[in-house]
């Protein structure tokens, strides 16, 4: 009688073919197989940049959120500022310029607090959480063709609720508000 395996078999990649192409992501089919039971097949990967999002801190302990419509849900958004990552660049500046972009915010102290891979069944990109410190206006905002934002802040306790109620529902931000919450956590003691 043979032993069963200590966990999941890691498949191996074959090659890969572009199903379609977008101006933000590639629909690729990609060969795997598992070496250990004779299975292989075709799947979908959606082939993304790095996205970035911005946990930005006001000197009076408020964050930065921004709200617009999304196209995806077909609904308005309650989130922190974020956006893609460009070709090479560093998830820290990335973030500084998307927070200087679609709120006008800039400040000090920005620092990588965490990443996710946010869906990883599927996508192979990362989402890097940025804390900006003594955030303040200073700029003009800078939007791309499809961006109408309304920029507001709220205290980091009542965004903190909004996320626990259900009244921010975008993943991506429930999870940097989770990195935040144990930041502030580790600051704290």
């Amino acid at each position: 009688m043979s032993t069963p395996p200590a966990g999941p078999a890691r498949w191996d990649k074959g090659a890969g073919r572009v199903i379609a192409a977008t101006r933000i992501l590639e629909l690729r089919g990609v060969r795997y197989s598992n070496p250990g039971r004779a299975r292989d097949g075709e799947f979908t990967v959606i082939a993304v940049p790095d996205w970035v999002n911005v946990l930005a801190l006001t000197p009076d302990l408020r964050l930065v959120l921004v709200r617009q419509f999304r196209f995806g849900i077909d609904d308005f958004s309650l989130e922190i500022p974020g956006g893609m990552i460009d070709s090479g660049e560093d998830p820290i500046a990335a973030a500084v310029r998307e927070l200087r972009e679609e709120t006008g915010f800039e400040g000090r102290n920005a620092r990588l607090i965490g990443s996710v891979h946010p869906n990883p069944a599927i996508q192979n990109n990362r989402c890097h959480i940025v804390l900006v410190e003594h955030a303040e206006r200073r700029a003009a905002t800078d939007w791309d063709d499809d961006e109408e934002i309304e920029v507001t802040t709220a205290p980091v306790d009542e965004v903190l609720e909004w996320a626990r109620s259900g009244r921010i529902t975008h993943s991506l931000v429930l999870c940097a508000l989770l990195y935040f919450e144990g930041y502030r956590r580790g600051k704290a003691g």
